[in-house]
C-alpha cells in the first residue's frame, strides 16, 4: 500500500493558535494531488488514533493551485499547558508519514 511519504514532496506540522494544530501534505505532483488529497484514509478517526483528536474537529482545506491539503484539528489543551510536549507542533507530523493512504476512485 502507498503511504503518505510515497505520494507528498513535503509534510509539515505546525502550531495554529494556543487551541488549533495544523498539518500541511504537500503532493507530490497534480496526479497525485487528485488521487490522494480527498483520501478516505485521511478521516478524523486517523487523527484521533495517532493524535488523541476529537474526529469532529478535524477540517481539511484543500489548496488545489499548491498541490496541496491542509488538516487542522483542535488541541486536547491548550498550547503551552501543563502536559505540552511540543508547544509549536513542529514534530508531530512524524507519525503521519507512514499512513497508508488510500487512493481515491475516480
Amino acid at each position: 500500500m502507498t503511504t503518505i511519504n510515497d505520494v507528498c514532496r513535503h509534510v509539515r506540522s505546525k502550531n495554529a493558535g494556543p487551541f488549533w494544530i495544523t498539518f500541511d501534505l504537500f503532493f507530490e505532483g497534480e496526479e497525485n494531488f487528485k488521487n490522494y488529497s480527498t483520501s478516505p484514509s485521511l478521516n478524523g478517526e486517523l487523527f484521533k488514533k495517532l493524535f488523541g483528536a476529537d474526529p469532529l474537529t478535524v477540517k481539511h482545506f484543500p489548496v488545489p493551485s499548491l498541490n496541496m491539503v491542509k488538516i487542522s484539528y483542535g488541541r486536547s489543551s491548550p498550547q503551552g499547558g501543563e502536559i505540552e510536549r511540543d508547544m509549536h507542533a513542529g514534530q508531530q507530523f512524524v507519525r503521519l508519514l507512514d499512513v497508508e493512504i488510500e487512493k481515491v476512485e475516480s
